[in-house]
């Protein structure tokens, strides 16, 4: 079955699609201005939506996971990506900028409590976040999770996915020459952070042709070819963090870290066939934090727009729903 066929199969779980009742931009300081909008119930719930990446930016989609009469749902543009800008910008970009942008989201919302939900990417900020802010969180909801470690780095970008998809591994090592290939991420950085936007958007469009082509259970291992302005900031954006490590120093680790979510109730939803990124992590995550609950959802992959992640997701957001009303 074709990617778009997954897709459409997958909208029979989500909420019709609803129009923001807010957008508008946050300086956040440092020269960059953060897109945020609203939707939903602005009495409701409020429950705040971490997109991918690093650098995937929000789309309407997202909105589409959460009952429109009861959540009050707050999207935002990570710094550099999506409708924030300056636009593919790695300048004054770094994990503990997105957690102090959050923080100051939520005070401007003049909310003191929220449900925080990411997947991906998004979920390592989202359990980052919490961990620095854990009484400001009611739960947290996670998809595909990834906890920002060399293993799992190692695992997407060192060979280890390649094994299961060896041509789609190989169009992607194929633009680098043969002596660079032990350290892909580096490769791919030296071309996309060259000053020239045309090898720039080259390279870019490859890295994320790369993870687009595994996202999907139903993957023919061919991704179609990404927009240049996006492919730019998802993969800068996405190689600046992961030649960084997140950001993260030993100390700031997340499992070791996780007695900071012990009184923050989660749920985790992962695909059993995740090919980004491997439900040990998620395993791992469940074992150690006891207010968790991870659900597999048995023929997924990564992907949000996965129908047995979607209605997953869709209710685990109606049962805290049915719960707080």
């Amino acid at each position: 079955m074709d990617k778009d066929a997954g897709q459409k199969r997958a909208v029979q779980y989500l909420y019709p699609p609803i129009t923001p009742f807010d957008q508008r931009m946050i300086e956040v300081g440092d020269e960059h201005l953060v897109y945020l909008e609203q939707c939903g119930n602005p009495d409701g719930f409020p429950v705040v939506v971490f997109h991918g990446g690093p650098g995937g930016g929000c789309s309407p989609a997202m909105r589409r996971y959460f009952d429109p009469d009861f959540y009050r749902i707050i999207l935002f543009d990570q710094r550099g990506c999506g409708r924030s800008t300056p636009h593919a910008s790695v300048r004054n970009n770094t994990t503990w900028h997105l957690v102090a942008d959050i923080e100051l989201i939520r005070k401007t919302l003049g909310l003191d409590k929220w449900i925080v939900f990411g997947g991906s990417w998004g979920a390592t900020l989202g359990l980052i976040y919490s961990q620095a802010h854990p009484a400001v969180v009611e739960h947290l909801v996670l998809r595909g999770v990834f906890l920002a470690t060399q293993p799992e780095l190692d695992w997407f970008y060192g060979g280890g996915a390649g094994l299961f998809w060896p041509e789609a591994w190989q169009r992607f090592v194929n633009l680098v020459p043969e002596e660079e290939r032990g350290d892909m991420i580096a490769a791919y950085g030296k071309r996309l952070f060259s000053g020239d936007i045309a090898l720039e958007t080259r390279y870019a469009r490859a890295w994320s042709g790369w993870e687009n082509a595994l996202a999907s259970v139903d993957s023919s291992g061919v991704a179609g070819e990404t927009p240049a302005e996006y492919a730019r900031a998802f993969a800068r954006l996405e190689n600046h963090y992961f030649r960084n490590k997140a950001f993260l120093n030993d100390s700031q680790q997340i499992l070791p870290n996780i007695d900071r979510l012990k009184n923050v109730p989660g749920t985790i939803v992962q695909g059993r066939y995740d090919m980004i990124c491997p439900p040990k992590s998620a395993y791992s995550l469940a074992k150690a934090w006891k207010l968790s609950r991870l659900r597999i959802v048995q023929k997924a992959g990564h992907a949000l727009s996965e129908p047995g992640i979607s209605s997953e997701l869709v209710r685990t957001m109606d049962g805290l729903r049915q719960k707080a009303s």
